[in-house]
C-alpha cells in the first residue's frame, strides 16, 4: 500500500476509499496494490462522486471545492513554520491552481471538467472541514437541498465510519461546524445544509485529517487487504 500520491490515478492500483461505491471494499480487499487517499480528496469525493453517479451533478459541472484543514496536513516545511511559531494564524495555499491532490479529486469523483480546488490551512494541528457549493437551480430536475441529502444517505447506508448527519439533527443547527469535532476517530461525517428560498446549497464533509483521512484509512485498507475485522 501506497500512502504517497504516486500512483493514485495510476493503472494497476486500487484506490482505498472502500465506501466510494458498493464494490470498492471488495476491490481493496482482492487488491495486491492500493492507492491511500489524500485527505482533501477523501471529504471531496466522498461528497460529490454518489451525486455524479445518480445524476445529481452533472459529470461535467463547473464544481468548486474548498476545505480548512490542520497544519498537520500541510506537508514537512508547512508543519516547520507553525511549530516555530513563523506562519499566519490562516492563510489559503494551492492557488496556482495546480494542488497534487486536484487528479484523484477529478477522477474518483466522476467529474469530466476540473475542479476548482482551494484548499487553506488553520494554525491548529489537525482537523479538516471540505465544503462544496451548490447552485440547486443550475441542476438537472432542479433537486432540493434534501434530495442531495437522501442521494447521499443511500450511498453510505450501512457504513461504519462513513456517515451522513441529516439537516435536523440538533449538531447541523446554527449554521456552524467545528472543523476538529472529530479528531482521533476515524469517521467521516458529510452534511447538506440548504436554502430553498435562495435554491443555494453546501455540502460540507468533516473528518480527522489524520484520520480517515491519512493513517485510519490505511488501517482500514490493510484490515481489508489481510482479510481482519476493519
Amino acid at each position: 500500500m501506497d500512502a504517497s500520491t504516486a500512483h493514485r490515478v495510476a493503472d494497476g492500483w486500487t484506490y482505498g476509499f472502500p465506501e466510494m461505491d458498493k464494490s470498492q471494499a471488495a476491490a481493496v480487499k482482492a487488491s495486491k496494490r492500493v492507492a491511500n487517499p489524500g485527505c482533501y480528496p477523501t471529504g471531496g469525493i466522498g461528497l460529490v462522486r454518489p451525486l455524479v453517479a445518480a445524476g445529481l451533478v452533472p459529470a461535467d459541472h463547473p464544481v468548486a471545492v474548498n476545505a480548512v484543514s490542520g497544519y498537520s496536513g500541510g506537508g514537512k516545511s508547512m508543519i516547520e513554520t507553525y511549530d516555530k511559531g513563523t506562519a499566519p494564524l490562516f492563510e489559503l495555499y494551492g492557488l496556482g491552481l495546480e494542488h497534487k491532490h486536484v487528479p484523484e479529486l477529478q477522477l474518483y469523483s466522476g467529474l469530466t471538467r476540473r475542479p476548482i480546488f482551494v484548499p487553506s490551512v488553520g494554525n491548529y494541528f489537525k482537523g479538516m472541514l471540505v465544503s462544496v457549493p451548490l447552485h440547486l437551480d443550475t441542476l438537472p430536475g432542479k433537486p432540493s437541498a434534501r434530495d442531495l441529502e437522501a442521494c447521499l444517505e443511500a450511498h453510505y447506508a450501512g457504513c461504519k465510519l462513513v456517515k451522513v448527519i441529516k439537516s435536523n439533527d440538533p449538531s447541523s443547527k446554527g449554521g456552524r461546524l467545528d472543523a476538529l469535532a472529530l479528531n482521533d476517530t476515524d469517521k467521516l461525517e458529510l452534511r447538506v445544509f440548504g436554502s430553498e428560498k435562495h435554491r443555494q446549497a453546501v455540502l460540507v464533509a468533516r473528518l480527522d485529517n489524520l484520520g480517515k483521512g491519512a493513517a485510519g484509512a490505511a488501517v482500514q485498507n490493510l484490515c481489508l487487504m489481510l482479510g481482519l475485522d476493519s
